[in-house]
């Protein structure tokens, strides 16, 4: 019983926790037996504290005998992203200078704890949650559960990797550049990048430990293997009131914008093809989906992008780094006059290195495209796009920018081409949900991304549970 409970998803462990089919103990043992049998092949949770876990559960299976009344998530085991403190736990962020035993919960882990989460382990990051691959000289490489000999993404690339091995059954991850629905796509389970603002990041690391600071772009969501999980741990993370429970979207009276094209985001023609699968799929189950063109114009979203999360970025670069991008500016500019494109080392170098009038235009640049990006959604209920140009891609050793992406043709497209398709929800602020679409032709699996507008968390959360309860949704790896 207690291995066929890893199985299933958060909601149907916590049904069988409250129906005394489980304990508490018995769930998190079993958690802990298949980290333990997994964790040579994945490395995807890199520190436990399970003697402290052991023992809440224990209280809680207590609590629960003496009939007492208990938080949403009692008794369910969870790990947490290592950007994020852990009261009892170190945490690093992926920097060995940075390792510290915390004292207190990050905002969004103090939700789950108060919930009644029994919180184990830490899932393994890039330094600083600054890359797609989830690698760092304190703990090493996490690997995919599908093919290890390839990234699980990033920067949620632990929790990915962890979810979809059936070690934990929800997850906490944040997202500025993709690293909720990277990871989400390139291991086959669901994530949510909430509305900006919606979960506090206070607690999160970057930026520097103790800061009380609601980073630009960066958002704080759930990762799942349900879209009925995305919106249970969604409800306990937002500040606010909890959200009313609420039914899947009817499929039948569904609208969907179809985007797999722009001249400025890549596409490998087997992960087109799967997402063209997908949405035939959909529209089988009854809903309208109709091809769309870009909603805007991408050339100026990604410069605008690049320019913003360049000023976020650039907070937690090393000094030497930054002065040399200063030495980099005049010719920057020059070559961005020339054509470079927002994708371009010379757009990189600008935007670590823009003025504050830089920063305010790409701001109005990112109004603009908001306004733009809301009357076009009034016409569909969700946008269904890419989350990556290609699926999960072998580990890449090499530096940053000598780094690129091979599609199946055998073409090479610059490494950062990840940041096309998840830039147009991140810089204007949208909630988007990644849900499984399927496998490409070599099996590997392919996330697609629900697009809605601000505020409209409920609409595309909805919409991903119908797909999943309908459709299709996660797919065990064979681990």
């Amino acid at each position: 019983m207690a291995r066929d409970v890893l199985d299933q998803d958060a909601t149907a462990q916590l049904a069988a926790l409250r129906e005394k089919r489980i304990s508490a103990v018995e769930l998190l043992k079993a958690s802990l037996a298949r980290h333990a049998e997994t964790h040579a092949t994945l490395n995807a949770v890199v520190a436990a504290d399970p003697e402290r876990a052991l023992e809440r559960a224990r209280a809680l299976d207590d609590a629960r005998a003496r009939g007492e009344t208990l938080g949403p998530l009692s008794g369910l085991p969870m790990t947490v992203k290592d950007t994020f403190d852990v009261a009892g736990m170190a945490a690093s962020s992926g920097i060995a200078q940075l390792r510290r035993r915390q004292t207190e919960d990050a905002v969004a882990v103090s939700h789950a704890r108060h919930a009644g989460a029994v919180i184990w382990g830490k899932t393994n990051v890039p330094v600083m949650a600054g890359d797609w691959q989830s690698t760092n000289p304190l703990y090493g490489p996490t690997n995919n559960p599908w093919d290890p000999t390839r990234t699980p993404g990033g920067s949620s690339g632990g929790a990915a990797a962890a979810l979809a091995a059936r070690v934990t059954p929800l997850e906490i991850g944040s997202d500025i550049g993709g690293s909720l629905r990277v990871p989400a796509g390139f291991c086959g389970v669901f994530s949510h990048k909430p509305t900006w603002g919606m979960v506090s990041q206070r607690g999160h690391v970057p930026p520097h430990p103790g800061s009380y600071a609601e980073r630009d772009l960066n958002v704080v969501g759930p990762m799942a293997r349900s879209a009925r999980d995305l919106r249970l741990l969604l409800s306990i993370l937002e500040d606010g009131p909890l959200a009313p429970k609420a039914p899947p979207a009817d499929l039948k009276e569904t609208k969907i914008g179809l985007w797999l094209d722009d001249p400025e985001c890549p596409l490998d023609p087997e992960v087109r093809a799967t997402l063209e699968a997908f949405a035939n799929e959909l529209r089988a189950a009854g809903a309208t989906v109709e091809p769309i063109a870009s909603p805007v114009d991408m050339r100026a979203l990604l410069f605008a992008y690049q320019t913003l999360l360049g000023g976020v970025l650039g907070e937690d670069m090393p000094p030497g780094f930054i002065r040399g991008m200063e030495r980099l500016r005049f010719f920057a500019k020059g070559a961005i006059k020339r054509g470079a494109g927002p994708l371009s080392n010379a757009a990189m170098a600008m935007a670590y290195t823009a003025r504050h009038r830089e920063w305010l235009a790409a701001d109005a640049v990112r109004a603009r495209l908001r306004h733009e990006m809301v009357e076009t959604l009034g016409d569909w209920d969700a946008i269904l796009a890419p989350i990556t140009p290609v699926p999960a891609f072998p580990h890449d050793k090499r530096p940053f920018q000598r780094r690129e992406l091979k599609l199946s043709t055998g073409k090479a497209i610059p490494y950062n081409s990840i940041l096309t398709w998840i830039a147009p929800a991140t810089a204007l602020h949208l909630p988007a949900t990644a849900v499984p679409a399927g496998l490409t032709a070599s099996g590997l699996p392919v996330g697609a991304q629900l697009i809605g507008p601000i505020g409209g968390d409920a609409k595309t959360l909805a919409i991903a549970q119908a797909i999943d309860e309908n459709v299709r949704g996660y797919i065990a790896p064979k681990l």
